[in-house]
């Protein structure tokens, strides 16, 4: 079985993040971060491809092809921030409708502008991602 193309990174995000560009990204991912981990409670894990996550959780499909993933978490691109609520929106339509402007993946959601969202909303969906993602496989706090 090959390797997995995404894994955690030994960078802490602090020293990650400084990176990030362009500087507004920068600034909304710190603002995640906090986010993130007061929903969460779980540490900041830097991923390959610029993958901030928290929490992980180990799957197995029927087809047979297992591995680890983390449990939510975002990535700030340049055109928009990603928000991976594991395993999908389903049913957060409720939540979405409160949020502000985004659209969204399966398991992606993206957002132009942090400032435009209302944060509390997105707790809440951060939340109940996490929930969902319990129901399916057992969370822990790192990979």
């Amino acid at each position: 079985m090959s390797e997995p193309k995404t894994k955690v990174l030994a960078a802490p995000f602090e020293d990650w993040v400084t990176d990030v560009e362009p500087e507004l990204r920068r600034d909304e991912a710190r603002a995640l971060d906090i986010l993130f981990r007061g929903v969460t409670g779980f540490e900041a894990q830097v991923w390959t491809g610029g993958i901030v996550g928290y929490g992980a959780y180990d799957y197995t499909y029927a087809s047979g092809r297992s591995g680890t993933w983390m449990a939510t978490g975002f990535a700030p691109r340049k055109a928009k921030l990603s928000v991976y609520i594991m395993p999908g929106y389903a049913d957060f339509a409720p939540i979405l409708d409160r949020l502000g402007p985004h659209s969204k993946g399966k398991s992606c959601l993206y957002i132009t502008r942090l400032a435009r969202v209302d944060m509390d909303v997105l707790g809440e969906l951060i939340a109940a991602g996490l929930r969902d993602l319990a129901t399916h496989w057992p969370v822990r706090d790192r990979a």
